[in-house]
C-alpha cells in the first residue's frame, strides 16, 4: 500500500534542497577565494595577507623590503581581510600613503621619516614647511598685488603650519581661505590656481597626471620610490603652462615638444649646457627642493645654488670636502642612489651651506667629475679659475652665464 506524501515530507524535501544549495554555494564561494599568502614582517611581527592579491607588485624600493616593512606599516588597511573592499577600507590616503594628510602616520610611523634634525630624520617636517607644500610665496604675492595685505611677507599657506624654531623669522602660517578675501581676483586665484602644491589633487586629464605628497617627486612609475628623479618628473608640475594674472586662470601649453630643450619651462628661454644636459636634481639640492625644516617666505629665499657652486669664480675654487667620517650623509645619499662609488678619502664638492654634492668628485689633476643622478651619465668639467671667463663675483645667476654659454637651438 502506497503512502501519500505528507506536508512533512514536502517540507523535508524543500529544506534538504535549500541545505544542498547553501552547501553548494559555500563550496563554490570558497573555491573562488584565493589561497591566502601569509607575510609576517619583521618590523611588526603580525600576520598580513596583502600578498594574496598583490604578490605580483614589484618591490617598492631596496630601502623598503616587504619582508621587513610588509604592506600595512605604510598603507594601513585590514591586514587579515581577504575581501578587497574590506581590506582596503582603512587604507591611508587611498592608494597613496604619502599624501600629506596622512603622512605622519604612514611615512612617519616607527620614526622612519619623522625624528630629529640631528639624525636627519625630520623629512616630514622639511616637506610640510617647504614652499612646495605651503605655496606661501604665490599666495602672498597675490594678496599683496590686490591690496589684501600690506607687503610680500608670507602670512598664509595651503595648510596652517607652525615652526617655533624657524631660523627665517617666519614661525607660523595661517591656512589660506580665498573665500575670506573681498577681492574677486583673489577668490578666482583660489578657484583656479591652487593645484600646484603637494597637498592638492591634480586636475582631471592625462596631461595633469601626478601624485601628491612625497610621491609627487619620488614615485616615477607604478609602486616605486626613488631618489633618481628625472627632469620629466619635475615637469609634471613645472611645465604645464602659465598662469594668466589678468584672468587668474591657468593657460595650458598647446605644444607637445619632443626635443628635450623644448621640454623645459619656457620654449623661448636660453640654457647653458649644464641646464640643457643635466637633470634638475643634479643642481638643485635636497634642502632647496624638499625644504630645510624652516618656513620660507618664497621660492627665491630657499634657492641658493649658483653656477659658482660647481665652477667656482675667477679668484676662488668651488668649496670641497674630503670624506673622513663613514657616517657622513654623503654615503647615505650615495647608497640610496648608487650611481657613484664613494669611498673614505674621496673629495667632493659641497655648497656654501655645507650640503654635499655627493655625485661629484675632485680628480687628481684638479678637474671635477659628476655622475648624473637619474641618467648615470659621466661628465668632467674645469674650474673657472685660470680661464678667460669674464664673470664678475656678484653676477652668478645663470642668465649672466647665458651671455656667453647659451646652447644654440
Amino acid at each position: 500500500m502506497q503512502t501519500k506524501p505528507t506536508t512533512f515530507h514536502f517540507l523535508l524535501f524543500i529544506v534538504s534542497g535549500l541545505l544542498l544549495a547553501t552547501l553548494s554555494l559555500v563550496w563554490w564561494n570558497s573555491s573562488r577565494q584565493p589561497q591566502p599568502i601569509e607575510l609576517i614582517p619583521t618590523l611588526t611581527g603580525e600576520t598580513e595577507y596583502c600578498l594574496t592579491c598583490h604578490a605580483d607588485l614589484p618591490e617598492i624600493s631596496a630601502s623598503h623590503p616587504v619582508e621587513t616593512f610588509g604592506c600595512v606599516s605604510c598603507h594601513g588597511g585590514e591586514r587579515l581581510a581577504l575581501n578587497a573592499d574590506l581590506a582596503h577600507s582603512t587604507m591611508r590616503g587611498g592608494g597613496n600613503p604619502s599624501a600629506l594628510s596622512v603622512v605622519e602616520t604612514s611615512c612617519g610611523g616607527s620614526n622612519c621619516h619623522s625624528g630629529s634634525e640631528a639624525d636627519d630624520r625630520h623629512h616630514i617636517q622639511r616637506v610640510t614647511t617647504s614652499v612646495q607644500s605651503t605655496y606661501a610665496g604665490a599666495i602672498s604675492n597675490i594678496l599683496f598685488t590686490f591690496g589684501a595685505q600690506p607687503d610680500l611677507t608670507a602670512r598664509f599657506g595651503i595648510a596652517a603650519i607652525t615652526d617655533e624654531n624657524s631660523k627665517t623669522g617666519i614661525t607660523a602660517l595661517q591656512a589660506f581661505d580665498p573665500l575670506n578675501a573681498n577681492h574677486p581676483s583673489v577668490q578666482k586665484f583660489g578657484e583656479e590656481c591652487l593645484t600646484c602644491h603637494l597637498h592638492a589633487e591634480p586636475r582631471e586629464g592625462e596631461a595633469f597626471a601626478r601624485e601628491t605628497g612625497c610621491a609627487a617627486c619620488h614615485t616615477t612609475g607604478e609602486h616605486n620610490l626613488t631618489t633618481a628623479i628625472p627632469y620629466t618628473q619635475c615637469n609634471a608640475c613645472h611645465n604645464r603652462g602659465n598662469y594668466d594674472l589678468r584672468t587668474m586662470t591657468f593657460v595650458e601649453r598647446t605644444d607637445h615638444p619632443t626635443q628635450r630643450i623644448d621640454d623645459y619651462y619656457q620654449p623661448i628661454a636660453q640654457f647653458t649646457q649644464c641646464e640643457y644636459t643635466l637633470d634638475c636634481v643634479d643642481c638643485h639640492t635636497r634642502s632647496e627642493v624638499m625644504g630645510d625644516g624652516d618656513i620660507h617666505n618664497d621660492q627665491a629665499s630657499i634657492e641658493y645654488v649658483q653656477c659658482k657652486t660647481c665652477h667656482g669664480a675667477l679668484e676662488e675654487l668651488p668649496l670641497t670636502k674630503t670624506l673622513t667620517d663613514p657616517n657622513d650623509i654623503a654615503f647615505t645619499l650615495a647608497f640610496l642612489n648608487p650611481v657613484v662609488d664613494l669611498k673614505l678619502g674621496d673629495t667632493i664638492l659641497i655648497t656654501e651651506k655645507g650640503e654635499p654634492l655627493w655625485n661629484t668628485k675632485v680628480l687628481p689633476d684638479g678637474t671635477y667629475e659628476m655622475i648624473g643622478k637619474a641618467t648615470k651619465q659621466y661628465f668632467t668639467f674645469k674650474p673657472v679659475m685660470g680661464t678667460a671667463c669674464e664673470q664678475k663675483p656678484d653676477e652668478q645667476e645663470s642668465h649672466y652665464c647665458h651671455e656667453c654659454h647659451a646652447v644654440e637651438k
